[in-house]
């Protein structure tokens, strides 16, 4: 058109979508899930700890126990109790709490409940194992002369009462060829005290016809060192055994820290 106005019309501008929406987006930009292909599911992520557990069981199938450390050892124990956990943080949380292997399994449930990811499965697994080692431990005992088997004796104990957190008094009773007949807990005390009354181990002795008798008991605190208290008694049960003819060989006490013989002490 004439005047100095627009001959022909603009062709429209095209609008940039900033201009219609003026903010910006902060952060990375957002993904689209893809829907799966058609017929095919898919693949979760395998856990951190599966090719972990893969590798130690080979290490104990092909090096043994020996190669093995005990932390790891309890892994592989809590495999099958704990299937969809990673087990190391829970084994070596265990080991530190207790100290040890052996305490470990001897540890209350009560205790080991206070560990995190030690639910009651773990800890009924744990008293599980002890019982069976503390089992095995005794048949193989029971099968040999406990005087000519010291060392047996003593590690036996020592895995049955070592970390009990309360006194424990129990009577191993002895046949005429020195074989065991029975081991039995007397009576159980406080952390520091377990009376014993000499009258009823006499009488357990003549009701199981033994010959002889290996008196032992713990101290939680750990010291096998006898107190009086201990002297005392021991001189009162070998005073009522003497009365029926049984002798008492020995009164071992199991502490954390070692084990303590009245006989090699010469106080029996």
């Amino acid at each position: 058109m004439a005047g100095g106005g627009k001959s022909k019309a603009d062709p429209p501008r095209a609008v940039e979508d900033s201009e219609l929406f003026p903010f910006q987006l902060d952060g990375p930009p957002i993904k689209v899930a893809r829907p799966a292909a058609a017929g095919r599911k898919p693949t979760p992520d395998k856990p951190h700890y599966h090719d972990h557990r893969a590798r130690l069981r080979q290490r104990f199938d092909e090096a043994g126990a020996g190669a093995l450390a005990d932390y790891e050892l309890l892994e592989l124990m809590l495999f099958r109790t704990t299937p969809r956990q990673d087990t190391k943080p829970l084994a070596k949380a265990l080991l530190a709490k207790f100290g040890s292997l052996s305490a470990v399994l001897a540890a209350p449930v009560q205790r080991i409940a206070e560990v995190k990811g030690a639910g009651p499965s773990v800890a009924q697994d744990l008293k599980i194992a002890q019982a069976i080692m503390e089992r095995a431990s005794r048949a193989d005992l029971a099968k040999r002369t406990v005087i000519t088997s010291w060392s047996q004796l003593v590690n036996y104990c020592r895995l049955s009462m070592a970390h009990e957190p309360r006194e424990q008094f129990r009577v191993l009773f002895l046949d005429s060829k020195n074989q065991l007949i029975a081991d039995e807990i007397m009576n159980e005390g406080t952390v520091d005290h377990a009376p014993v009354y000499p009258r009823e181990v006499a009488r357990r002795a003549l009701e199981l016809s033994a010959a002889s008798l290996i008196l032992v008991h713990n101290h939680p605190s750990g010291d096998p060192k006898p107190s009086a208290a201990d002297l005392a008694i021991t001189r009162e049960i070998v005073a009522a055994a003497e009365v029926i003819s049984v002798n008492v060989h020995d009164h071992l006490i199991i502490g954390r820290d070692g084990v303590a013989s009245f006989k090699n002490l010469g106080l029996i």
